[in-house]
């Protein structure tokens, strides 16, 4: 059975996109290295901490981040990223 693709609602700004690109109006972006140092600024890591935590939650974070082929630094810097944007609520 072929399930038929699902229709796609675009609102009044993203049809004037889709329209300009569809008659050939977009013109690439000539400042692409722009672009890459504020995502590298954004991203770069530039303060090192110590914390304590407990031996059994940084053995559950290694043997995550093993499972994640990560170093479990960067697991617990993503999971504190992700924290403080919004992305990972507190559960009571």
């Amino acid at each position: 059975m072929v399930e038929k693709p699902k229709k796609i609602i675009l609102d009044d700004f993203e049809n004037e996109i889709l329209e300009a690109y569809e008659n050939g109006k977009l013109m690439p972006s000539n400042s692409k290295t722009d672009f890459q140092t504020i995502a590298k600024n954004t991203m770069k890591k530039n303060r090192k901490i110590n914390i304590r935590i407990s031996e059994n939650d940084l053995s559950a974070l290694q043997r995550r981040a093993a499972r994640e082929g990560i170093p479990y630094q960067t697991l617990i810097g993503n999971i504190l990223h992700k924290y403080v944007n919004g992305y990972m609520k507190e559960t009571v």
